[in-house]
């Protein structure tokens, strides 16, 4: 890809990459696998939460997105505190030098306008309104790419979330629910698409061959203490979605059931270590997944799945195997109703194992029914997300380089 005077265009990416969590990962790697079939030429570097995992996953230059590294521990004392705060000063500065040497920055995919989960309004929220204040002022294009939102409570982090989305250039959301979102906190949405997530681009591994023995039955888990309105009673909530989870996989034991634990953050290594505790069986074994495809590759063994992450879910829809939602947000409603299995949701805040159960086997006895339907909207999902790449390529890459892909395209 190059630009107008023939330079290869620089397309910066952005988010908490490389930092532990597969789904945001996955979204990069979406992304770049976009960026190589389609513009060869771009040069790509990453600001990020670990560039060190993001060079050597993906082989693409990347900086730490902040300058102090223990953003992300809690500041106690005097020096650590100043430091913070000398940090979010100092990250004005580093962010707009990075944005400055780009032509356009990517944010792909994730939930980076919503606060599902417990979030700080001077944490990622902050570094978000950086980068879009200093695309807007260094006239570098931001794009927010199929990205997840949700309507903030929290007035600091409403605000920044806010000004961040009205300052990017080009803006899709992975659900109707998200444009709904920004659009109730201020942002013109009217010229805002809606696309699957960008997960749904990735390689799907070939299904297993169906068997006549019960096949394994893999449980996503989550270190799950609510969002940013469940503070006061985090740890309430953990107890309950960690004791219906046992009380499930123990009956599935007890059945006789092989149970394959599976992660989606390394945070969440703590919940498997207390189920395995719990349920002491040779029938319960953990996956150590290090990616979206050792998840889909797992998922695609498996003959239904349990899960609570947003991308854990995404793993299994795409594979095509049957899924049960533990359902902690919006976005998983949207999900789940979006690919025809709306009726396979669970509150994860409420987990009923009674409950649970009931619905479980309710999935099974129509799983080839689901199966179908999930490899239907599999190929509605590809062709939509093919529609958002010639989308943003319309809206963010240079014009000659957008009308030579075009050309590429109508060429026979």
């Amino acid at each position: 890809m190059t630009s107008t005077d023939g330079t290869p265009v620089r397309v910066g990416v952005f988010g908490l990459l490389g930092s532990g969590n597969l789904g945001n990962d996955g979204s990069l790697e979406a992304v770049l696998g976009y960026l190589r079939a389609d513009h060869p030429d771009a040069v790509v570097d990453a600001l990020c939460g670990g560039p060190e995992a993001v060079t050597a996953r993906f082989g693409i230059p990347a900086t730490r997105m902040h300058w102090n590294r223990a953003e992300y521990r809690t500041a106690s004392r005097v020096g650590a505190i100043a430091a913070k705060g000398l940090g979010k000063f100092v990250d004005v500065f580093r962010t707009a030098a990075w944005v400055r040497r780009h032509d356009v920055v990517i944010v792909p995919g994730m939930g980076v306008l919503e606060a599902t989960l417990p979030l700080r309004p001077w944490g990622f929220p902050y570094s978000l309104f950086l980068l879009c204040a200093s695309g807007r002022l260094l006239r570098t294009r931001v794009a927010l790419v199929s990205v997840g939102a949700a309507e903030i409570r929290n007035r600091p982090t409403r605000a920044l979330v806010r000004w961040s989305g009205r300052l990017a250039a080009y803006r899709s959301y992975r659900d109707a629910q998200s444009r709904d979102a920004m659009r109730a906190m201020g942002v013109n949405t009217a010229r805002d698409e809606v696309y699957p997530d960008l997960a749904f681009a990735l390689p799907t591994p070939p299904a297993n061959a169906p068997s006549d023995v019960p096949g394994p039955v893999c449980v996503g888990v989550m270190d799950f203490h609510g969002g940013n309105d469940d503070r006061a009673r985090g740890e309430e909530i953990y107890r309950r979605y960690l004791d219906g989870t046992v009380r499930f996989v123990r009956t599935l034991v007890e059945e006789g059931r092989p149970v394959r634990l599976l992660t989606g953050d390394q945070c969440d290594a703590s919940v498997v270590a207390a189920i395995l505790d719990a349920v002491d069986s040779p029938l319960v074994t953990a996956a150590e997944p290090a990616s979206l495809a050792d998840l889909m590759n797992e998922m695609a063994a498996a003959d239904t799945v349990v899960a609570v992450r947003y991308h854990n879910l995404i793993c299994a829809l795409k594979t095509g195997t049957p899924v049960l939602a533990l359902s902690y947000a919006a976005k998983s409603d949207a999900l789940m109703d979006r690919m025809g299995l709306g009726a396979y949701c669970h509150p994860a805040r409420e987990v009923d194992a009674d409950r649970l159960l009931e619905q479980f086997r309710a999935l099974e006895k129509r799983s080839a029914e689901l199966r179908q339907i999930l490899v239907e909207r599999n190929l509605a999902a590809a062709r939509q997300l093919e529609d958002q790449f010639t989308s943003l390529a319309a809206a963010v890459f240079p014009a000659t380089d957008h009308t030579h892909a075009h050309a590429r395209q109508e060429s026979p």
